[in-house]
């Protein structure tokens, strides 16, 4: 029996795609650059001890974590883009991505390269620039909400870029800055098993808070008041889902570095596809994020003989898809 677009509906959109994104997964398995470009026969993994070590080592750990980066991303990106009342907020837009790459340049130079360290400055720096960017567009008068937000946000995102940028100039130039760039400009190359459980207690809780609580971001997009009128705590639940959308961010771009365009082009997708109830628009933001990223790094990862950066690669397709969504006729943005 085919279904037609009318019979799509939203729950059975998020099965086609948890469907879709499995498949993926277990493709990614098999690309890469072993034993040839591109391409590792599912029979190599009986008889080739290299080839089982490379799979569940270094191929694993990396496709679950490029997992959890795409459906964090996407999930904070609806997030902030509802409760903000703002389609084009997104991490980096609010200080939040460059606050974690601040954070982790300043662990690299004075602290140390651990995760753990890296993970707490990136955290802390991440909360700081969003509460950053929310003070000064309260503390700002002309304009409305969403302009003085987007304000706010450019301007604590150039002074941590500019702090980054100081950062990079006291670094060593033969070990910590070519660390510091390269993580910069996003990437899995190096994560391992370790890496991923230092994130799955930050990660794994917000994103349940976060899809526990999705029916409220229909409410928390409205004004106080009205908010308030129909049984919600709007400063309390907005303030727990910022908290938990941002922590978990921070956590994973602590390890993969800042990779943008993903929390912005990912939930227009998903109203796109089934409109702007979060109940369904966040389930369904994080499946394709999640799809998104791990595309994105299977061809970072076997296009060329040396890996291209992530965050390269989803800005480019990310930037391509932006400009087709604004062309096309309707676009699907919240209201």
């Amino acid at each position: 029996m085919q279904i037609t677009p009318a019979q799509l509906t939203p729950s059975r959109l998020a099965w086609l795609l948890a469907l879709g994104l499995l498949l993926v997964l277990l493709l990614s398995i098999f690309i890469g650059r072993y034993p040839a470009p591109y391409w590792m026969p599912p029979s190599l993994l009986q008889e080739d001890v290299l080839a089982q070590r490379l799979v569940w080592s270094l191929r694993l750990p990396r496709l679950l974590t490029a997992l959890l980066l795409g459906m964090t991303l996407s999930a904070c990106g609806t997030v902030l883009q509802m409760v903000f009342r703002n389609p084009l907020v997104e991490p980096g837009f609010l200080g939040v991505s460059q606050g974690a790459a601040f954070g982790a340049a300043v662990s690299i130079l004075w602290i140390g390269t651990s995760p753990v360290t890296i993970e707490i400055l990136a955290t802390g720096f991440a909360l700081l620039g969003l509460a950053f960017s929310y003070a000064l567009a309260r503390q700002w008068r002309f304009g409305g909400w969403a302009l003085r937000l987007i304000l706010a946000g450019i301007a604590v995102s150039a002074l941590f870029s500019a702090g980054g940028g100081i950062l990079k100039y006291m670094a060593d130039p033969l070990t910590q800055l070519p660390e510091i760039t390269f993580w910069m400009m996003g990437g899995l190359w190096s994560v391992t098993w370790r890496d991923l459980l230092y994130i799955l207690p930050l990660v794994l809780p917000g994103l349940l808070l976060v899809y526990l609580m999705r029916w409220r971001l229909n409410l928390l997009s409205l004004n106080d008041e009205t908010a308030f009128s129909l049984g919600a705590a709007p400063a309390r639940e907005r303030g727990v889902l910022l908290v938990a959308a941002v922590a978990a961010t921070a956590a994973v771009i602590s390890v993969s570095g800042v990779v943008g365009w993903v929390g912005l082009i990912v939930p227009h997708l998903a109203r796109r596809l089934c409109g702007a109830n979060a109940q369904h628009t966040l389930p369904i933001s994080m499946l394709i994020g999640g799809i998104f990223v791990v595309i994105c790094d299977n061809l970072a990862r076997t296009l060329l003989p040396g890996e291209i950066p992530l965050g390269i690669l989803t800005s480019l397709i990310g930037s391509a898809i932006f400009v087709v969504l604004m062309l096309s006729a309707r676009v699907g943005l919240p209201r």
